[in-house]
């Protein structure tokens, strides 16, 4: 059994939307639901990382399960919708570290961070994830689907089965945009333009 299967079991989509509904206890109960399953996407991706070079599993998941938690009135409509704010929250974090650290080599203010970020992100890493990060929104400008695919993935550590769940669509159909998807983003952040 998947943890998108068991957290469907435990009605996540209830209580998301009690949740969105302004119901206090409904949070209280969704916490440590979504806070295991924050763990398990960060840890997915930490795991593809070298030793040392990346954010770490803890930092990632408190920082996405703040500002997943801290937003107002947040339109849930269902898990699915769950995993992908999930998703391009985590995406957007990394991003964004990645960024202050291409801003601090490149003589930008100095800037105070956390002691268990400091560091921990290698500038190869960081350009990296910068060009991915353009990359797809380029691919997002040709093919949604496929960028949605990738984001699932890549920042949001599904596997290929959840994210056929998440997406609705067939698990043929994640596998294929996930192969044109990857060989694109390939081409586009390796060629010289």
């Amino acid at each position: 059994m998947t943890q998108v299967t068991r957290l469907t079991g435990e009605n996540l989509t209830g209580l998301l939307l009690e949740w969105r509904e302004g119901d206090k206890a409904a949070l209280d109960r969704l916490t440590p639901l979504v806070y295991d399953e924050l763990r398990r996407i960060a840890h997915r991706y930490v795991q593809r990382e070298r030793d040392g070079h990346t954010l770490q599993t803890t930092a990632l998941v408190n920082e996405a399960y703040l500002r997943l938690a801290g937003q107002e009135k947040v339109n849930w409509q269902n898990r699915a919708h769950f995993f992908a704010v999930t998703a391009q929250v985590m995406r957007h974090i990394l991003i964004d570290h990645a960024r202050r650290r291409g801003y601090a080599k490149h003589g930008g203010e100095v800037q105070q961070i956390p002691i268990e970020d400091a560091a921990v992100m290698s500038m190869q890493r960081a350009a990296e994830l910068v060009a991915l990060e353009e990359a797809l929104d380029e691919l997002a400008k040709l093919d949604q689907r496929k960028s949605r695919v990738v984001e699932l993935r890549y920042f949001g550590g599904l596997s290929l089965e959840e994210t056929a769940e998440v997406l609705e669509i067939s698990l043929m159909t994640v596998r294929r945009d996930w192969r044109a998807a990857k060989a694109w983003l390939y081409r586009e952040v390796t060629s010289d333009k």
